[in-house]
């Protein structure tokens, strides 16, 4: 048995209703092996991957709607991925990714509790290469600017995985590195506009942040 506790909620996300285990709460924390530790993940910073953000919410449900066909997507700082449940419930190629090692075992027990096909999962570890990933049309993420370090790794290594013409959708929880980070991606050549996510987004809650979108198109 883990040592950490769970829970289960159903999400109604377009039309469709999503069962997610997620973790119990925020105190949550079990690394005996110490391999979140190894990946700089702190006892305060692990259990954040496992909790269902209102972030990704929104996000999953702009997914709901979003035209994905053709499309090779990636998920960043995936966490409990329900973005990426949402994508590949729709037939979408999605891959999900995440540096927490235990974001892929969750990944795996919600995709088997909504009784989908296996879905794809790739380590993303911003400060390091992954060949195995390679590029993408489309990328997306939620709530992923929380640290001062962040606009500069997540930039970058979205600019890594960016096909020659890319869409990035980022919803920001508004925590204060927004604007470096847009400053970021503009400097690497994407062009940026922001909203306010909708009422039908937000499910009528309130949520101070913004959805961030970013286009780029390398000619040749």
């Amino acid at each position: 048995m883990p040592d950490y506790r769970v829970k289960f909620a159903t999400h109604a996300i377009g039309r469709v209703d999503i069962q997610i285990r997620s973790l119990l709460d925020k105190q949550q924390y079990a690394d005996p092996a110490g391999v979140a530790e190894r990946l700089g993940i702190s006892s305060a910073t692990w259990p954040l991957f496992g909790v269902v953000w209102p972030a990704g919410l929104i996000l999953a449900e702009i997914m709901s709607r979003f035209p994905i066909a053709g499309k090779r997507i990636l998920e960043v700082g995936c966490g409990i991925a329900v973005a990426s449940i949402v994508i590949h419930q729709q037939g979408g190629d999605i891959t999900a990714s995440d540096i927490h090692p235990l974001a892929g075992p969750f990944l795996v027990k919600n995709i088997a509790l909504n009784h989908f096909p296996p879905i794809k999962f790739q380590s993303g570890n911003w400060l390091t290469e992954n060949p195995l990933l390679g590029k993408f049309d489309l990328i997306i993420g939620s709530d992923v600017l929380y640290e001062s370090a962040h606009p500069d790794l997540l930039s970058r290594f979205i600019a890594r995985h960016s096909s020659a013409e890319v869409e990035v959708i980022i919803v920001d929880a508004g925590r204060g590195h927004q604007s470096r980070f847009t400053r970021e991606m503009i400097a690497l050549g994407y062009l940026h506009s922001s909203a306010k996510p909708s009422p039908q987004e937000t499910k009528g809650a309130y949520f101070k942040g913004r959805v961030l979108n970013y286009q780029r198109k390398l000619s040749g």
